[in-house]
């Protein structure tokens, strides 16, 4: 998928979860521990509900299943770079490939 820029420090992608456990725990861990990195407020949004990329609470709140479309968006000074890495754990399919994640120890 490609990364829509909404305006000069705002950028958006629509991505589908592809693990077949969907967003679990070490996942959504890696994505807030990553999110929490940049500056830019990043947000998540399934169905209309919109939550903090920061918040593993939040996030897990999602219920992301496998096949769950997600739109992520990250606004500000380092929007692109921080949705580039971000989204590379959401469309990971394996747990391997998760480990494999940017962030990841």
């Amino acid at each position: 998928m490609s990364t829509t820029p909404t305006n000069n420090n705002t950028v958006e992608q629509t991505i589908e979860i592809r693990n077949p456990d969907g967003l679990h725990m070490r996942p959504a861990m890696q994505f807030v521990d990553l999110a929490n990195s940049f500056e830019s407020k990043i947000t998540i949004e399934k169905d209309g509900e919109t939550v903090d990329g920061k918040s593993i609470y939040q996030i897990t709140m999602l219920a992301a299943t496998k096949g769950t479309k997600l739109k992520v968006v990250a606004s500000g000074p380092d929007a692109e770079n921080a949705l580039d890495l971000l989204v590379k754990i959401l469309e990971r399919e394996t747990p391997e490939d998760v480990s494999k994640a940017p962030g990841s120890n």
